[in-house]
């Protein structure tokens, strides 16, 4: 059985993460595998005062939040514990943006050797030339059969080769002659996996969704509204200015060639009585029609020239020769 201090220690845990949940609804979570303490409190010290970063066990993050659920049931809780899997931790935004915390998280990375049997996050691969290694230390080449030769006095690999792949396992030979090259090659840092707001968990992609793709999603909701509500004929606020449009454009047309006219079609008018000056304002418009009429030209003079053989080649024809 745990003593009262441990018990009163986790009950603080508890209420802190419960709260925070609650009255501080926006927060990043990261995925902290192999980060160092160093790396760790580096991150506190830089959001200090405008970020709250709070790590703990999973099973008690789980009954914290399961806790917690029970007393706030729309504060989004449940869904939030379904989603704590793995080594994972919270940073609270209580003064800043999630960009800001990003911002921090992509200064602190701590590059690594490889390891032995660790699974690799990258693709690595040796480049030809020399190496530095003096012609004693070949069999470590020769382990992974990767061709080499001698030259001055120091091991040169022949041609490039792909020592790791990303997802297999680094082997032990590969550990070893990547810490004899000096080669570093994993990176590691907090990643954001997923982000909690306003009750919701969202994949971290949902990061990198600027203001400019949201704008022009929006526009391409409101344009199939418009579509939509003109297609079935029920008037919408998106599809009034295609509706007031079509309708000057019928009343343009019904008294394009009358008396009657009011201010806003007169421009109108004077393109209709003098077709030269349409054209002069409007030459994209129109160079269609007029390209298309020596085609169509084109196309009349083959099928005539056609019909003129086939009527030659009928009078050639003896019906008694």
């Amino acid at each position: 059985m745990p003593n009262a201090a441990k018990l009163a220690h986790k009950q603080k845990y508890f209420d802190k993460l419960v709260d925070l949940c609650v009255n501080t609804p926006k927060a990043l979570i990261v995925s902290v595998d192999h980060v160092a303490s160093k790396q760790m409190q580096d991150i506190r010290m830089e959001l200090r005062g405008k970020a709250v970063v709070l790590m703990g066990k999973n099973t008690q993050i789980r009954k914290a939040l399961q806790l917690g659920a029970e007393k706030h049931p729309d504060a989004g809780l449940e869904t939030l514990r379904a989603a704590i899997k793995g080594n994972l931790g919270f940073i609270f935004a209580t003064n800043c943006e999630l960009d800001d915390i990003r911002e921090v998280l992509g200064k602190h990375v701590l590059q690594s050797a490889a390891k032995s049997g660790q699974v690799s996050m990258v693709d690595v691969e040796l480049p030809s030339g020399p190496t530095g290694m003096d012609p004693s230390q070949t069999s470590f080449f020769q382990t992974l059969n990767i061709a080499t030769k001698i030259v001055k006095g120091q091991i040169e690999l022949i041609s490039n080769f792909a020592i790791l792949k990303c997802g297999e396992k680094v082997s032990a030979s590969a550990a070893v002659l990547l810490t004899k090259l000096n080669i570093k090659p994993f990176n590691y840092k907090m990643e954001v996996d997923m982000v909690f707001q306003n009750g919701g968990v969202f994949d971290a992609a949902v990061l990198d969704i600027s203001d400019s793709i949201l704008i022009g999603k929006f526009l391409a909701g409101v344009n199939n509204m418009a579509a939509f509500s003109r297609e079935i004929g029920v008037p919408t606020e998106a599809g009034l200015p295609h509706a007031f449009g079509n309708a000057f454009k019928n009343v343009a047309a019904l008294i394009g060639e009358t008396a009657f006219t009011f201010k806003e079609v007169e421009e109108v008018k004077k393109f209709l009585a003098d077709p030269a000056a349409y054209a002069a304002a409007n030459p994209a418009a129109s160079a269609g029609p007029a390209a298309a009429a020596p085609a169509g030209g084109k196309k009349e003079a083959a099928k005539k020239e056609a019909v003129v053989e086939e009527e030659e080649e009928e009078m050639d024809f003896d019906l008694f020769g």
